[in-house]
C-alpha cells in the first residue's frame, strides 16, 4: 500500500486529498452534503457553486472508498498518459458531463409529470411535497403519489459523488488497454478492461431506465463515460498513442 501511494501522480494525489478532506467535513459538519451537494437547476435549495463542489462530496464510507479506490488503481496510468493539466480537464468534464445526462433525465421526469421541465413556480410548497399534498391546481398528475414521490425526490435531493469522473477514468483505461487483465473480488478469473467496463455501463444503462428505486445516480455514471468517450475523440487521442 505504501509503495501504492508513493507512485501517486500530482493530480491524483491532490484529488485523493480534497476528497478525504471534504468527506471528514462532512463527517464534522452534517449539513455539508445539502449545502455543497448539486440539486436540480430549478430546485429552491440550487448554489451556483454546486456543479463543482458536488463531485468532491459523498454519502457513506463505501462510496468514497470505491470511488477513491478505483482513482488511486486507474488514474496514475491515465494521468501520465495525458500529462497532468489534460488529466484534470478531463476529470472535471466527466464529472460535469455526469451532471449534464442526470440533469437531462431530471428535466425529462419534471417535464413528464408537470408538462414543463421548469416546476418551482407551480408547485404549492415543498413542505406540502413531502406531505404528499404537493399537487398543483389543474394538474390531475400530482394526485398520483408516485408523481409526488418522483417531484420531491429530484427537487430535494442532492446528488454527491466523484462516481461520474470515475466512469470517465474507467472509460479510458479499458479504452486505452482493453486487453489488461483486471482481477475483481468474488470473480475468480480475471476479466479483460474491454469486457469488465463494456459490462458495468450496460448494467448502470440498465439500473437507470429501470427505475429500481436506488437513490445512485445509474444514468450520471454513464454521462461520466460518454463524455470521456468524447473527449477522446474530440482531443484525437488513439490507442497504441502511448
Amino acid at each position: 500500500m505504501n509503495n501504492l501511494l508513493d507512485n501517486l501522480t500530482p493530480v491524483v494525489k491532490n484529488l485523493l486529498i480534497i476528497n478525504i478532506i471534504c468527506f471528514i467535513g462532512s463527517i464534522i459538519f452534517e449539513p455539508a452534503n445539502d449545502l455543497f451537494g448539486v440539486y436540480y437547476p430549478d430546485s429552491p435549495f440550487f448554489r451556483i457553486w454546486q456543479p463543482i463542489t458536488y463531485m468532491f462530496m459523498h454519502g457513506g464510507f463505501t462510496h468514497i472508498f470505491f470511488n477513491m479506490f478505483a482513482l488511486v488503481m486507474f488514474g496514475p496510468i491515465i494521468e501520465r498518459m495525458f500529462g497532468s493539466k489534460r488529466f484534470l480537464n478531463y476529470y472535471l468534464i466527466c464529472a460535469l458531463g455526469a451532471l449534464v445526462l442526470q440533469y437531462g433525465v431530471q428535466a425529462y421526469e419534471v417535464n413528464s409529470i408537470m408538462g414543463t421541465p421548469l416546476a418551482k413556480n407551480e408547485l404549492m410548497s415543498f413542505t406540502d411535497v413531502y406531505n404528499n399534498k404537493g399537487y398543483i391546481p389543474n394538474n390531475p398528475n400530482l394526485y398520483s403519489n408516485d408523481a409526488v414521490t418522483t417531484i420531491a425526490s429530484i427537487y430535494s435531493t442532492p446528488m454527491v459523488g466523484a462516481s461520474g469522473a470515475i466512469f470517465g477514468l474507467l472509460l479510458a483505461f479499458a479504452f486505452f488497454f482493453p486487453n489488461m487483465p483486471l482481477y475483481f473480488m468474488f470473480i475468480p478469473v480475471p476479466i479483460k478492461a474491454k469486457y469488465f467496463v463494456g459490462a458495468y455501463i450496460v448494467i448502470e444503462i440498465y439500473l437507470g431506465f429501470n427505475n429500481s428505486g436506488s437513490s445512485i445516480a445509474h444514468l450520471a455514471h454513464v454521462g461520466g463515460a460518454l463524455f470521456g468517450y468524447l473527449l477522446i475523440k474530440i482531443w484525437n487521442i488513439k490507442r497504441g498513442y502511448y
